[in-house]
Protein backbone atom coordinates (compact mmCIF):
# COMPACT_ATOMS: atom_id res chain seq x y z
CA UNK A 1 0.00 0.00 0.00
CA UNK A 2 2.94 2.64 1.21
CA UNK A 3 4.94 1.54 -2.12
CA UNK A 4 1.94 2.65 -4.30
CA UNK A 5 1.44 5.77 -2.43
CA UNK A 6 5.65 6.60 -3.28
CA UNK A 7 4.93 5.90 -6.81
CA UNK A 8 1.88 8.09 -6.87
CA UNK A 9 3.34 10.91 -5.14
CA UNK A 10 6.17 10.75 -7.39
CA UNK A 11 3.99 11.26 -10.57
CA UNK A 12 1.78 13.86 -9.06
CA UNK A 13 5.03 15.87 -8.27
CA UNK A 14 6.21 15.29 -12.07
CA UNK A 15 3.44 16.14 -13.47
CA UNK A 16 2.92 19.71 -11.39
CA UNK A 17 6.22 20.56 -11.00
CA UNK A 18 6.25 20.68 -14.85
CA UNK A 19 3.17 22.50 -15.12
CA UNK A 20 4.35 25.10 -12.33
CA UNK A 21 7.76 25.48 -14.50
CA UNK A 22 5.86 26.35 -17.71
CA UNK A 23 3.21 28.30 -15.88
CA UNK A 24 4.31 29.99 -13.28
CA UNK A 25 8.05 30.53 -12.74
CA UNK A 26 9.65 33.32 -15.04
CA UNK A 27 12.91 32.31 -15.07
CA UNK A 28 14.81 32.14 -18.24
CA UNK A 29 17.02 30.19 -17.12
CA UNK A 30 14.32 27.63 -16.69
CA UNK A 31 13.35 27.54 -20.09
CA UNK A 32 13.54 24.04 -22.19
CA UNK A 33 13.89 22.22 -18.88
CA UNK A 34 12.15 18.98 -18.69
CA UNK A 35 11.67 16.80 -15.71
CA UNK A 36 12.38 13.55 -16.56
CA UNK A 37 11.56 11.75 -13.19
CA UNK A 38 10.67 12.07 -9.23
CA UNK A 39 12.43 10.13 -6.67
CA UNK A 40 10.39 10.43 -3.40
CA UNK A 41 12.31 8.97 -0.01
CA UNK A 42 10.30 6.55 1.97
CA UNK A 43 9.30 8.73 4.65
CA UNK A 44 8.19 11.35 1.54
CA UNK A 45 10.43 13.62 3.24
CA UNK A 46 13.05 14.30 0.49
CA UNK A 47 12.28 14.00 -3.43
CA UNK A 48 15.22 14.29 -5.78
CA UNK A 49 13.68 15.68 -9.03
CA UNK A 50 15.65 14.92 -12.31
CA UNK A 51 15.26 17.33 -15.13
CA UNK A 52 16.86 17.29 -18.70
CA UNK A 53 17.64 20.00 -20.88
CA UNK A 54 18.68 20.46 -24.80
CA UNK A 55 22.03 21.98 -24.27
CA UNK A 56 25.09 19.82 -23.71
CA UNK A 57 27.32 23.07 -22.61
CA UNK A 58 28.20 22.88 -18.59
CA UNK A 59 27.54 26.72 -18.63
CA UNK A 60 23.91 26.23 -19.41
CA UNK A 61 23.52 22.87 -17.35
CA UNK A 62 25.14 25.29 -14.15
CA UNK A 63 22.32 28.29 -15.22
CA UNK A 64 19.67 25.56 -15.14
CA UNK A 65 20.51 24.34 -11.78
CA UNK A 66 20.98 27.75 -10.15
CA UNK A 67 17.12 28.45 -11.71
CA UNK A 68 15.64 25.28 -10.49
CA UNK A 69 17.47 25.97 -7.17
CA UNK A 70 16.46 29.38 -6.75
CA UNK A 71 12.76 28.58 -8.13
CA UNK A 72 12.73 25.35 -5.26
CA UNK A 73 10.65 27.60 -2.58
CA UNK A 74 8.07 28.81 -5.36
CA UNK A 75 7.69 25.42 -6.45
CA UNK A 76 7.25 23.76 -3.22
CA UNK A 77 4.65 26.04 -2.22
CA UNK A 78 2.83 26.02 -5.40
CA UNK A 79 2.87 21.87 -4.77
CA UNK A 80 1.73 22.31 -1.53
CA UNK A 81 -1.56 24.67 -2.85
CA UNK A 82 -1.95 21.35 -5.43
CA UNK A 83 -0.85 18.17 -3.81
CA UNK A 84 -3.03 16.69 -0.60
CA UNK A 85 -0.07 15.62 1.05
CA UNK A 86 0.99 16.38 5.07
CA UNK A 87 3.95 17.85 4.54
CA UNK A 88 5.90 18.69 1.10
CA UNK A 89 8.96 17.04 0.61
CA UNK A 90 12.50 18.90 0.86
CA UNK A 91 13.63 19.40 -3.23
CA UNK A 92 16.56 18.63 -4.69
CA UNK A 93 16.84 19.16 -8.34
CA UNK A 94 19.92 16.21 -10.42
CA UNK A 95 20.79 16.54 -14.09
CA UNK A 96 19.38 13.62 -15.79
CA UNK A 97 22.83 12.48 -17.11
CA UNK A 98 20.88 9.46 -18.88
CA UNK A 99 19.11 11.41 -20.92
CA UNK A 100 22.29 13.15 -21.98
CA UNK A 101 23.85 10.13 -22.81
CA UNK A 102 20.71 8.95 -25.22
CA UNK A 103 20.85 12.13 -27.10
CA UNK A 104 24.99 11.65 -27.46
CA UNK A 105 23.94 8.01 -28.47
CA UNK A 106 21.77 9.64 -31.22
CA UNK A 107 24.23 12.34 -32.17
CA UNK A 108 26.81 9.47 -32.94
CA UNK A 109 24.45 7.27 -34.87
CA UNK A 110 23.20 9.99 -37.57
CA UNK A 111 26.94 10.70 -37.83
CA UNK A 112 27.36 7.26 -38.78
CA UNK A 113 24.38 7.15 -41.44
CA UNK A 114 25.60 10.16 -43.00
Amino acid sequence: MAHYRIGRVSQEIQKETTDILMKRVRDPRVQGVTITGVNVTGDLQQATIYYSILSDTAHDGEKAQQGLEKASGLIRKELGQRIRLYKIPELTFERDESVQYGNRIDQLIDQLHR
